[in-house]
């Protein structure tokens, strides 16, 4: 494999042989990474990286590093302004519309956003490339489903410009596909990435393409503007998805791309082999690419490196980079986590009580602002099972004696539910934070093991981007209650007896 060159000034001021074993650990160094990357290898293990949580200079190690200028990403706190946003960047592109989201809703606001589409290619003489990629299972969920909703983007003349695909996960095969039956398939593995390329502009979010999504859901909703390189990147990465995906054709059927291994028909370790491939390349020649332009005098005061997470094809990649920012957060540092559903991994949790020393604050849905909350059937359990799952966190807390400096935070908001998800690190000294997650991830065993994840890492000396980090966390916060041993003592806050037995069986599915 391809390793990056030293800078040849470097090199000058070492003897051949000093140059020549510089050149051998540099390699060494970056051989790892990209056995790390595919999950053979643990990141923090390998030597030649320094860890200094103080200036994180490390992530350029580690994933692609795209400079920016920190006055281009707007931060959204409300679902409406989300919708708004996709609509009027989706009404005015010129060039490319890249979509990726676990599914789009059927409701009239998702008809409108569809339309805004079409009407973009047509009005653009058909410039316009559209690609949607969504998740196989979930999109054809129900007689109305995703599936209907883009077949107008794929008749007459507009169809010549936009491709929809559907990834459809390896695990689910066999007798296992025959005998789960549809919503419960979707437990075994899903495409949940949510970023939206629109011409130069990203917006990353852990929001769906659902009303709810754009009306009272909250989520995190990120743009980035006049970036075409963290763009490109990220159409590149959705295109090698749909390499391996299947195609919907204009009536609602799909098929398949016979150059490429079948999830389902082919061997799972051939089919894995060839789609991680796919997605590993485009990250190596990347980091390769990037990972020493901060040592050049660059304007940009921002840098984005983006992060993947596909368990299901054997790459580890944002759990590892996840996983050793929690180790290493600093005393006197504040980290700020959250997640729609708590179902922490054993390793995220050990590094929170074990070695992050930073004061911690945790958040997450109230029963209440659960998506599941009073649904029917089975479903209607979820809620109490997250609560169960909390609550033994809770105890580890007590027990480790760390409950002062971890605090578990429950968002509540009357006529609300509660998606959004991430990170944000303030360091020693700082009351704003300089790194935030933003993406799709929720810190859980399904992010981690089952579903294809994207998430950025962004870090900042943009002051008034930290003001803006800082606002968005204390929105969250602000409509969240500090929990308490007596939280989980509220009679409606015990779990059946059959929601432990199922955490007990099932916590590694949700």
């Amino acid at each position: 494999m391809l390793c990056l060159s030293v800078c040849s000034r470097t090199l000058k001021r070492f003897p051949k042989q000093k140059v020549k074993s510089l050149k051998s650990s540099v390699c060494v160094i970056r051989c790892k990474m990209q056995a790390a990357i595919l999950g053979d290898e643990n990141i923090a293990e390998i030597e030649g990286i320094h860890y200094e949580s103080n200036s994180l200079t490390w992530l350029h190690k580690c994933a692609p590093a795209f400079p920016i200028d920190g006055s281009k990403v707007t931060i959204f706190h409300e679902p409406a302004k989300f919708y708004a946003a996709l609509l009027e960047k989706c009404r005015n592109s010129k060039k490319r519309i890249t979509l990726a989201s676990l599914y789009i809703g059927t409701g009239e606001m998702e008809k409108e956003l569809i339309n805004s589409i079409k009407k973009s290619i047509e009005s653009n003489c058909g410039n316009i490339k559209v690609t949607i990629l969504l998740d196989y299972m979930r999109g054809s969920r129900g007689k109305v489903n995703s599936r209907n909703m883009l077949k107008t983007l794929l008749k007459g003349e507009v169809g010549n410009h936009c491709n929809v695909f559907l990834y459809h996960t390896p695990r689910l095969r066999g007798l296992l596909k025959a005998l789960i039956p549809d919503r419960f398939n979707e437990l075994i593995g899903l495409q949940h990435m949510k970023l939206y390329v629109i011409d130069d502009t990203l917006i990353i979010s852990g929001a769906n393409l659902s009303n709810d999504y754009f009306s009272n859901r909250q989520d995190r909703y990120f743009m980035f503007e006049d970036c075409k390189e963290l763009c490109d990147f990220y159409c590149d990465l959705v295109n090698r998805v749909s390499e391996f995906s299947f195609q919907l054709n204009s009536d609602g059927t799909d098929y398949w791309n016979e150059n490429s291994f079948h999830p389902v028909e082919s061997s799972n370790d051939v089919f894995v082999s060839e789609a991680s491939d796919k997605v590993r390349s485009l990250f190596l020649k990347e980091i390769n690419k990037r990972s020493d332009l901060h040592k050049q005098d660059l304007k940009e005061d921002t840098w984005v490196f983006p992060l993947v997470q596909m368990g299901q094809l054997n790459i580890r990649h944002d759990s590892q980079i996840t996983l050793q920012l929690l180790k290493t957060a600093q005393a006197g540092s504040v980290l700020r986590l959250a997640t729609g559903y708590f179902n922490l991994t054993t390793n995220y949790k050990e590094a929170i009580i074990d070695s992050c020393r930073a004061e911690c604050h945790l958040l997450t849905a109230h029963p209440e602002a659960n998506g599941f909350f009073r649904a029917k059937g089975v479903a209607g359990g979820i809620p109490a099972a997250y609560s169960k799952i909390e609550n033994s966190f809770f105890e580890l807390c007590k027990k480790f004696k760390q409950d002062q400096r971890i605090k578990l935070w429950e968002f509540m908001k009357p006529g609300w539910t509660y998606h959004a998800k991430g990170l944000w690190y303030s360091m020693p000294g700082q009351q704003k934070p300089s790194l935030t997650l933003i993406g799709s991830p929720n810190f859980g065993y399904r992010s981690v093991e089952r579903d294809l994840e994207t998430q950025v890492a962004l870090l900042t000396t943009n002051k008034n981007l930290q003001d803006s980090l800082q606002k968005e966390y204390e929105h969250l916060f602000n409509s969240a209650e500090v929990v308490t041993s007596s939280t989980f003592q509220q009679k409606e806050r015990i779990p059946p007896a059959w929601v432990r037995v199922a955490v007990l069986l099932f916590r590694y599915y949700f």
